[in-house]
């Protein structure tokens, strides 16, 4: 617990637990795929301006998330780990974050170490620490704007206060150059009624036009140029991502307002039987001027979002950094006064929920088997629950002791289930396993089509080819499919027979489908009959070759 040795264990825990499982399971459609495939686009075509998906516009997000995720295969190459490696470095620069202001916010060792080991060990941050998508840049982007903020709010010289804001425009900056104008947003939420109530407005109106400055030089380049490039950019992003979204009455993803609540508490497993405790001492002490903060920064966003008809679950990843200061507060005072009841009932209750999972997984395969002929599968399954319950039952029965011991079941087990899922998820869900295996054929063929877009992005991807035709799917490439200079991209029923003559007089043709109805098996029986199939849950591979006549 000492300041000597806190910091570097908790970066050996992110080389061992974040690191070693990037590359031990395929792409997930349709996230993985999508942001792959786009980041390549821009390594292939040197396009770093405006962001196309299989070649085609794609304007749904800004720039700079996709341009991590390029530099991490441009490193690390076109590969799983080069992929997600931009997720897991942003997933451990939040906690180290998280343990830089913990420091800030109480000077006490055990404080820093156990809010960062708390925030490292939630099992949706170290699951999306492995995943390749956005929700990790910008949630790190949020929350280095927040804590910039504070450090400027808690310094009581003018340099340090000036840094302070000037961090929180660069952080602004990237942020929306990330997801967009949330990551003006979010700040304000906290900075404004925090000012108002610490009576500290006049030094918002002195020190917050420094971070709108920096934002902007942030941002303005990138903003002109993708005007120059594509004067529809900012019209459909706009419209589209932001009033939409939040507001509009076909918004994707509607639920209810409480929608968020028992997600938190989900969300802060494996430490969600602390929440009682450590939200009452905080309400207990919230006019304190760091706990207020604290508290705005978890409460504000949460409204924002719960205010949104449109929601899904990765919007609330900015509100778990300061649940995680608070969680760890909580703990470390709960340790210092050897107060470990409320520590030793989390780990009976994630005990409980360990073997309730175990003894369900036993049943079923017992019942009605979700593994044949993976026992490597599941022994990797038995593995995490088991580490996730042995590591409860310390903390259950030795809770001052072994307190910390859920964050590395946590980990154990967010590491090891994603590969030891069963084949029939693994052949649906990450096709580019599958394409892997027939990468060869497919590469020696002259055009490509496929029927999803999750599975196309996935054979792009592979291939290096983002100019696959979408037979008879449009989903979210509907705006980009509506340029006259695409329209040969998109091949409904009606024009498949004619478009397979045609492709296969200038080569062979590669065609990967996802049947998962009767409608897909229309479109399969529309294909000639004389390719060479493959076939992998519902995925169909078929190689048909160049018509020699």
């Amino acid at each position: 617990m000492t300041k000597r040795w806190a910091l570097p264990l908790l970066l050996a825990i992110f080389a061992i637990a974040y690191l070693l499982p990037l590359g031990s399971h395929g792409l997930w459609i349709p996230d993985e795929t999508r942001y792959a495939q786009i980041s390549q686009d821009m390594l292939l075509s040197g396009d770093w301006v405006s962001p196309h998906f299989m070649g085609l516009r794609y304007f749904e997000k800004p720039v700079a998330g996709y341009w991590m995720i390029a530099i991490g295969q441009a490193v690390f190459g076109d590969n799983l780990f080069g992929v997600r490696f931009a997720s897991a470095l942003s997933t451990v620069l939040s906690g180290l974050l998280c343990f830089l202001v913990a420091r800030r916010l109480w000077n006490e060792p055990r404080k820093s170490f156990a809010c960062a080991l708390l925030y490292m060990s939630f099992t949706v941050i170290a699951g999306a620490a492995g995943y390749a998508n956005l929700d990790p840049q910008f949630t790190f982007w949020v929350n280095l704007s927040l804590v910039a903020l504070w450090f400027a709010l808690d310094s009581v010289g003018r340099t340090q206060r000036l840094l302070g804001w000037a961090a929180v425009g660069l952080a602004c900056g990237m942020g929306f150059m990330t997801k967009g104008f949330l990551a003006w947003a979010l700040p304000v939420l906290i900075a404004l009624p925090w000012m108002i109530w610490q009576k500290r407005w006049r030094e918002l109106l002195v020190y917050g036009p420094i971070a709108v400055v920096v934002a902007i030089a942030i941002s303005l380049p990138w903003v002109l140029a993708v005007h120059a490039e594509e004067p529809d950019y900012w019209r459909f992003f706009f419209w589209h991502e932001h009033i939409r979204r939040f507001a509009g009455d076909d918004a994707q993803h509607d639920a209810p307002f409480w929608y968020y609540l028992p997600m938190l508490v989900a969300f802060s497993l494996p430490w969600a039987a602390l929440l009682p405790s450590a939200l009452k001492q905080a309400w207990q002490s919230r006019r304190q001027a760091n706990i207020g903060f604290v508290l705005l920064w978890l409460v504000m966003p949460l409204i924002f979002f719960s205010l949104s008809k449109g929601k899904l679950p990765a919007y609330i990843l900015p509100c778990l950094l300061p649940l995680a200061l608070l969680l760890g507060n909580a703990l470390a005072d709960r340790l210092k006064l050897e107060k470990g009841r409320a520590v030793g009932i989390n780990g009976l209750l994630n005990l409980v929920l360990g073997v309730v999972v175990l003894l369900a997984l036993v049943y079923l395969e017992l019942k009605k088997p979700l593994y044949e002929a993976e026992l490597h599968h599941l022994i990797l399954v038995f593995i995490g629950l088991i580490g996730w319950i042995m590591a409860n039952l310390l903390q259950a029965f030795r809770p001052l002791q072994c307190w910390a011991a859920p964050a590395f079941g946590s980990l154990i087990f967010v590491g090891l289930i994603p590969a030891g899922l069963p084949n029939s998820v693994v052949s649906n869900k990450t096709p580019d396993q599958f394409i892997l295996e027939h990468v060869q054929e497919l590469g020696q063929t002259s055009h490509l089509l496929s029927n999803d877009l999750g599975a196309a992005a996935a054979l792009a991807w592979r291939l290096q080819r983002p100019e696959i035709a979408l037979y008879n799917t449009v989903g979210e490439l509907k705006y980009g499919l509506d340029f006259p200079d695409v329209k040969n991209r998109r091949i409904t029923t009606e024009m498949v027979q004619q478009w397979m003559t045609e492709a296969r007089r200038s080569g062979s043709v590669g065609v990967l489908m996802r049947v998962k109805g009767d409608d897909e098996l229309q479109e399969v029986d529309l294909l000639p009959k004389d390719g060479k199939r493959y076939e992998q849950g519902n995925l169909v591979i078929i190689i048909f070759p160049q018509d020699a006549s």
